[in-house]
């Protein structure tokens, strides 16, 4: 089940798209006692029995009216970040190579690497990121699978770390490799503004196994960049959740980033990064592409 954020006529709704992924059903329509004004209203307050009333819907094809996706203009199903994003650096082995290769005094660590990035909003399926090259001209992608957290909690054992899901997204840790350099901490390179990528849906947890063992890909320009699964993660997804919430509460909302493999612009030689005019897209086949284009 794929929940999506849509504009139409103006207003801002929230509806789940039919299996074909042709056609956007309004929540309005499938559970009319029950307003959701944004998605994170729903994220926290949605029921285990309006869930199971939408999934029905959506597999016995209800009667409904729908809206063709093609006709209303998609929108990040997240556009404000209730905290910074938690991100998982270097959460593949062959990334962790091409790192350590392209960034200066690069050190891996004998554990997970987690640090944060501000997004004041975030871009969606066909945002513009906006290039500074005055500031950098390193310009770099990362393909990533989002985690976005459905429930509070803190002290989370790895065995539990699924039921604290909401569901997952197609992310793209936009980043500007000479300002990491500079400063010797990621957080700079990766917060300027319209940084973040991610969509087009939110696909509910339980439309996959877990662990989740999903392809991740990049393209720049039509051209293959990464290629990988997220069964190479060198920390696994359990394990992030239980790391991260030691001590430290995770909130309905909250994003994790888990990590890009090999392939980003740092890695080749040349280097290869991105310039305004560019398109780049980011592809999770079970949860959908994510396309941004360079200005």
């Amino acid at each position: 089940m794929k929940f999506i954020r849509y504009e139409q006529a103006d207003k801002t709704q929230i509806g789940i798209l039919n299996q074909a992924g042709t056609d956007i059903l309004p929540l309005s329509g499938l559970l009319p006692h029950r307003s959701y004004a944004t998605m994170q209203e729903l994220i926290e307050n949605i029921t285990g029995d309006e869930l199971a009333q939408l999934k029905t819907a959506l597999h016995t094809g209800a009667a409904c009216p729908s809206v063709p996706a093609a006709q209303v203009k998609i929108l990040p199903p997240i556009d404000k970040p209730i905290h910074d994003i938690l991100c998982v650096g270097v959460n593949y082995r062959d990334h962790q190579k091409e790192a350590s290769e392209a960034l200066n005094d690069f050190k891996a660590a004998p554990r997970a690497v987690y640090f944060a990035k501000r997004a004041i909003r975030i871009l969606g399926d066909g945002g513009e990121i906006q290039s500074r090259p005055d500031l950098d001209d390193q310009l770099d992608y990362e393909v990533e699978l989002a985690v976005i957290i459905g429930r509070r909690g803190k002290d989370i054992p790895k065995e539990e770390a699924e039921n604290y899901i909401f569901g997952y997204s197609v992310f793209n840790d936009i980043s500007s490799r000479r300002l990491q350099n500079q400063h010797g901490q990621w957080f700079k390179g990766k917060s300027l503004d319209t940084y973040t990528a991610m969509g087009p849906v939110i696909l509910h947890k339980s439309a996959l196994p877990f662990p989740v063992e999903a392809d991740v890909r990049s393209y720049v320009n039509n051209e293959k960049r990464q290629d990988s699964n997220t069964r190479f993660f060198l920390t696994d997804l359990p394990q992030i959740i239980e790391d991260l919430s030691r001590g430290m509460t995770l909130e309905p909302g909250d994003i994790i980033a888990t990590g890009t493999p090999a392939g980003v612009g740092m890695g080749f030689r040349p280097p290869r990064f991105m310039k305004a005019g560019d398109c780049v897209t980011c592809e999770i086949p079970p949860i959908g592409t994510l396309t941004n284009y360079i200005i």
